[in-house]
């Protein structure tokens, strides 16, 4: 408790300056700043933190009392692999359980949805399964019952969400998400589909075995909103760069694997470090908590940082987010932008 009050204060005092500007001599002009960064704190209103609330051992969930509204729209994400993460060495013939964290991001709640068998690697799994009746906005886990192959090998198996009429929900831009495990002494494969990853980025600060869960899913949801935001107000697309979401990424995972909230990373880095180590000549960073739309909520709310996010003069963006169960706020988002 005594830690996270530290933080919160920390967080409280960055609302009286939480825009710094930083600018390089060489390319500096009065229009454009060449580094700009801007932090919010997680208080705002309207935030809804996302790490999990824990489940009695033999709670059965209600059932929901509510129908469908007219025109519903059914939306979902995925928050992070509960168990077994990607790759996990698994004896053969071994029993085990995959549990996913889904949000139910839709405006439809979820009645009579399934899980649904979809591809690649079954593993004695049902063809459909049952998913706790979940309202708007609310978390689920979604578990299956799976057997390892008998034989060595890598193998993944593919998986969807359906509602009720048997539709398949889009998971951000994607439709599948997946299971891969490994069985005896065989390289990992690549996953050609799904929205969810470990990575082997490893931040510096101490804690180099930290398990964080990436969410692409939730990257190109919030480079949508983004977009949009800026579409709304006559402005140009920006154009995903990998030097930029390179740079994004590392530094989310740096947060969220050392349980801190500032652009200023656990090495000592500052963000002009960060993106120039990646060979991109500058740009400015914002960062947030939570879901994608909490991140728009929470830049939305201060004129300060929207204007970061309606800037004229960028064209480039990349978007980083790691989800770490152990961390004060379990997940971290940091949009890097700029324009060459």
């Amino acid at each position: 408790m005594y830690k996270k009050t530290l933080l919160l204060l920390f967080l409280a005092s960055l609302l009286t300056s939480c825009i710094s500007v930083s600018v390089d001599s060489a390319t500096a002009t009065a229009a454009q700043p060449d580094f700009v960064t801007a932090t919010l704190p997680p208080t705002k209103p309207g935030f809804v933190p996302i790490t999990p609330t824990p489940i009695p051992a033999n709670t059965v969930a209600p059932t929901l009392a509510v129908t469908a509204p007219p025109n519903c729209k059914d939306s979902t994400v995925l928050l992070r692999d509960v168990t077994i993460q990607d790759n996990t060495v698994v004896k053969a013939g071994e029993k085990f359980t995959k549990t996913w964290e889904f949000q139910n991001t839709g405006t439809c709640p979820w009645i009579n949805y399934t899980l649904k068998f979809s591809a690649g690697d079954q593993m004695s799994a049902p063809l459909s399964a049952p998913i706790a009746d979940t309202a708007p906005k609310d978390k689920v886990q979604v578990s299956v019952e799976l057997t390892a192959p008998s034989a060595d090998g890598a193998y993944t198996g593919f998986f969807t969400l359906n509602n009720a009429a048997g539709d398949v929900l889009p998971i951000g831009i994607e439709k599948t998400f997946w299971v891969k495990i490994l069985v005896g002494n065989v390289s990992p494969q690549a996953t050609s589909a799904g929205n969810s990853a470990n990575t082997p980025f490893v931040p510096s600060g101490g804690n180099s075995n930290c398990a964080y869960t990436q969410n692409g899913g939730y990257v190109q949801e919030l480079i949508s909103l983004i977009n949009q935001a800026r579409a709304t107000a006559g402005l140009s697309t920006l154009i995903v760069n990998s030097q930029l979401t390179a740079a994004a990424q590392g530094h989310s995972a740096d947060m969220a694997c050392n349980n801190f909230l500032g652009h200023t990373g656990s090495d000592g880095s500052y963000l002009t470090d960060r993106i120039r180590r990646t060979g991109y000549p500058g740009g400015s960073e914002i960062i947030a908590i939570g879901t994608p739309q909490n991140a728009i909520d929470q830049w939305r709310a201060d004129p300060g940082h929207w204007d970061f996010v309606l800037n004229p003069y960028i064209s480039e963006i990349g978007v980083g987010y790691a989800y770490y169960s152990s961390s004060d706020f379990g997940g971290y988002i940091t949009v890097d932008m700029g324009g060459q």
